[in-house]
């Protein structure tokens, strides 16, 4: 990779990587969040997201630069001092519930796509997330940034499709211009509890040189981290407004493409997508771990980073089965979104801004 796809685009695919499978790979997130809103309340919706993305990473990557921050928990604690510890709860509970859609979602599209069991589909992603786990983050760099640009094409190519043979279906939502609901809000929430894909971008953010790098890369991170999903309510809106009752939008949506090859060739770029967010969050936390027991003067092992992986997701397995993907998303999602306004949000605009402006001054003093 150069050092331009490093410091300007890299960090933004890694964002986009993580929250796609918990954001946008269902489509019933969407659902959720934006399209209860209309077809153009949705868009705004979405465009709200995006400039809360854009301005709260670039203003996280220039903190994170300036405070060697690329651990959670040594960025939480130049942030929040004594009480990074609620991030770090927050932020546990929300990787369980992330986690529990994944392997949710995995189960039951690997058991309509090819008629097996739903454990199926939750064993391969635990066994995907453990061996990238086992590898560390040199290879998980490759795997998601790689990963992001194949998926901008299948996704890309996906609303091509529908648009060429239902473009009059989402041209007819759009011309509705429904706006209903709290669309603002629903966008500063959605962006929230997103934001636990910060998290998992630090571990890349060392290759930042300098404030311009990082404010360029932040905001264009919020930009990359949006497309994909315009690109699904787009998709979406040709089955409008009945597609809201599915339990898997694009499974739906791909069962009106009549062609065999893309059908398979999407499913496995969608479990790609679980994949690239189970990893991205579960290395965040394996990070943080490492870190812990570096500072004690031991190894953490390889091994560790499996078993650490594969206890999160088994737990999560068990929490999607007896709650439910919908339930999980329409309840667990809404209510976590509120910690990170509280825990992450308002501090980064506040003690964050105000601790990037003081070591600005620090330093021009300095000299």
């Amino acid at each position: 990779m150069t050092n331009l796809f490093r410091r300007y685009l890299l960090p933004g695919l890694i964002f986009q990587s993580v929250i796609i499978g918990g954001g946008y790979g269902t489509g019933r997130e969407i659902v959720e969040f934006f399209m209860t809103h209309g077809p153009l309340g949705g868009l705004l919706g979405l465009g709200v997201t995006a400039f809360v993305w854009a301005v709260l990473l670039a203003i996280g990557f220039e903190f994170a630069r300036i405070h060697q921050g690329y651990d959670y928990r040594a960025f939480f604690s130049a942030l929040l001092g004594p009480f990074w510890r609620l991030f770090e709860i927050l932020y546990l509970l929300i990787v369980l519930l992330v986690l529990s859609v994944l392997g949710s979602a995995a189960s039951e599209m690997i058991s309509q796509a090819f008629g097996v069991p739903g454990a199926v589909g939750a064993f391969i992603l635990l066994g995907a997330v453990g061996v990238l786990a086992f590898y560390g983050g040199r290879v998980i760099e490759r795997a998601l940034a790689w990963w992001s640009v194949l998926l901008y094409a299948v996704y890309g190519v996906f609303l091509f499709w529908i648009a060429s043979s239902q473009g009059g279906a989402i041209l007819s939502a759009l011309e509705r211009g429904t706006v209903t609901g709290p669309w603002m809000l629903d966008g500063v929430r959605y962006a929230a509890y997103n934001l636990i894909a910060f998290a998992a971008v630090l571990f890349v953010l060392p290759y930042l040189r300098s404030r311009k790098e990082a404010l360029a890369s932040g905001a264009l991170a919020g930009v990359i981290g949006i497309i994909p999903g315009v690109f699904v309510f787009l998709a979406m809106l040709a089955q409008y407004p009945e597609i809201q009752d599915e339990t898997v939008p694009v499974l739906s949506l791909l069962q009106t493409i009549n062609s065999a090859w893309f059908f398979v060739l999407f499913q496995v770029v969608l479990f790609g997508t679980f994949v690239e967010t189970g990893i991205g969050i579960i290395h965040a936390v394996n990070e943080r771990a490492a870190s812990a027991i570096t500072e004690s003067g031991a190894a953490f092992p390889r091994w560790a980073r499996f078993v650490l992986a594969s206890f999160l997701l088994v737990v999560a397995v068990f929490l999607a089965q007896a709650v439910g993907i919908i339930d999980l998303i329409a309840k667990g999602y809404g209510v976590l979104s509120y910690g990170f306004i509280a825990i992450v949000i308002a501090p980064l605009l506040t003690i964050g801004v105000y601790k990037i402006i003081t070591a600005q001054t620090v330093n021009i003093e300095g000299k």
